[in-house]
């Protein structure tokens, strides 16, 4: 009798031990994951990336917002160079964001991305865009950031989204925790403070 509860035991320990070895593989499984959903359904107002410009455009025109913000205590200036402007949906459009370091060591950033609304994400792609890399500023150092979008003609065919006239692009901007090795700036655009 003893026996067999130890048996019991031992392959209940095992079980509760692979169990435990499972929900780590699945928790670290689960951000990437995660962000391919986003990604592919535009979940969350995950934006897209294109390749090229659409080649399409259409008659409706689409307000483009532009938001900017830094994560805690960041010591950058970040905001956008325009605040809006209204493209036919197809039409490539071409923003603006600046960024001046304003602490006295070289740091380095890196943006986060969404649209609001959320529905938008699936049909707002990106063809270039600062966030794509990590940027880095010296002390004093102001850069202005390109990003090339346009909003995929797709959007006229989903009928959830025949109230959207504005889209809301934000960013905000936080210090990379591991800075990339050998990182290059995405833009000349650099200006000296």
């Amino acid at each position: 009798m003893a026996q067999s509860l130890k048996s019991k035991n031992r392959r209940l320990f095992g079980a509760l031990i692979l169990l435990v070895v499972a929900m780590t593989g699945m928790a670290y499984a689960a951000v990437p994951l995660y962000d391919l959903f986003c990604r592919v359904t535009g979940f969350g107002g995950t934006t897209q990336i294109a390749q090229m410009p659409s080649g399409k455009r259409i008659d409706r025109v689409i307000k483009v917002r532009f938001d900017a913000s830094l994560n805690g205590s960041f010591p950058w200036d970040f905001q956008p160079v325009q605040r809006e402007m209204s493209l036919q949906v197809g039409e490539t459009g071409l923003a603006f964001y600046r960024a001046r370091n304003d602490s006295n060591a070289p740091l380095v950033g890196t943006a986060t991305f969404n649209v609001t609304p959320l529905k938008a994400g699936l049909y707002f792609s990106k063809i270039e865009c600062f966030c794509f890399q990590e940027q880095k500023l010296d002390a004093g150092e102001q850069m202005d950031m390109p990003v090339t979008f346009f909003i995929d003609p797709e959007i006229v065919k989903d009928r959830n989204l025949d109230d959207v006239n504005t889209i809301t692009l934000s960013y905000t901007f936080f210090e990379a925790a591991k800075p990339s090795a050998g990182l290059e700036k995405i833009t000349a655009t650099a200006i000296a403070k």
